[in-house]
């Protein structure tokens, strides 16, 4: 069976990595792409070879099997209440899942009420490194686990990401949530409590532009997260996904775009730092077309995940407004 897949809304800026995935994809039939943003759309079907529905029930009126919604976070519930009205029974949905905890909830209790397999999208989950790190953990060979330092350094993406209507935050709801999912699928265990530092000295708008939390975990251990967009716009590479592992036996250390090339690129006259690792959002895509055979994926993020992970995101806020730590 070659699942019938869709893409709701090319807004996030991870759609164009799954539409190559999808289009590389000999287990998947792409049926077509829908965005309010005809002429994106448009560009995106031909270059991908595929079709541009202009009107949303179009596209989902195509028998699908999966969709995938990369729309901004505050438009996620809508568009996941679109598919699973026209009884879409797989859904991949970017992070953060939503924009607000209510509205992640309400997604949650929909898809169980109608029977339908909601998915995040967490592809650092398929890192080769991640894998590893993951099973030496498994193996304890790191001992008993003490503590994790991690880092999602990011550029500041503009656009909507810094419209908090739409956005739901800044660099804390955008780059926390990739984290604190690596850290839960780690250590199978869930945060406690979160006491951040939220700021905003890179860029001094109303949306924040740095954040450091101190996550602590029901096992004991204790993680420290710097999710902040702090790359210049000249920055050879968009960030980094760090983690470093402290045991009773060693530790860690785990990079996700450690395989990479210089370009120096004198028409552009930057210097561009291109991956040739793994190609980490096909692993996920291929988790995903799994789901929508109707058989266990291997590592897919469930909606719970994404909510979990975006629980933490608002503890954040909570904690540096209150300026102590919050509970979960």
């Amino acid at each position: 069976m070659s699942p019938r897949i869709g893409i709701v809304s090319l807004a996030h800026m991870h759609a164009y990595g799954y539409l190559t995935a999808l289009t590389r994809s000999t287990s998947a039939t792409f049926v077509g792409i829908t965005d309010p943003d005809g002429g994106r759309a448009q560009k995106a079907a031909t270059d991908h070879g595929t079709r541009f529905f202009e009107n949303p029930a179009d596209l989902l009126a195509q028998n699908l099997d999966g969709v995938i919604i990369t729309s901004e976070n505050a438009n996620h519930r809508r568009d996941l209440e679109l598919c699973v009205a026209a009884g879409v029974k797989n859904i991949l949905c970017e992070k953060p899942i939503a924009a607000t905890i209510h509205d992640a909830q309400a997604m949650l209790d929909l898809c169980a009420r109608s029977e339908v397999n909601l998915a995040t999208a967490f592809p650092c989950r398929y890192s080769p490194a991640f894998i590893r790190l993951r099973e030496q953990v498994a193996s304890g060979v790191l001992g008993q686990i003490l503590a994790i330092r991690g880092t999602n350094r990011g550029s500041m993406p503009g656009g909507w990401f810094v419209d908090t209507e739409l956005s739901g935050g800044g660099a804390v709801i955008d780059h926390t949530v990739h984290v604190a999912d690596l850290n839960r699928y780690l250590l199978g265990s869930e945060a406690t409590e979160v006491y951040a530092e939220i700021g905003n000295g890179f860029y001094h708008q109303s949306w924040e532009d740095t954040g450091f939390l101190n996550i602590s975990y029901s096992n004991g251990v204790f993680a420290t997260l710097d999710t902040s967009w702090s790359r210049p716009k000249t920055y050879p590479t968009w960030g980094d996904v760090t983690m470093q592992v402290v045991g009773t036996g060693g530790c860690a250390d785990f990079d996700m775009t450690a395989q990479f090339l210089l370009q120096y690129d004198d028409a552009a006259n930057r210097v561009h730092q291109l991956g040739w690792g793994s190609d980490l959002d096909a692993g996920m895509i291929a988790d995903f077309l799994t789901l929508c055979r109707g058989e266990k994926p291997i590592s897919l993020a469930t909606g719970f995940d994404g909510l979990m992970a975006l629980r933490v995101a608002a503890a954040a806020y909570e904690s540096a407004k209150a300026g102590q730590p919050i509970t979960l």
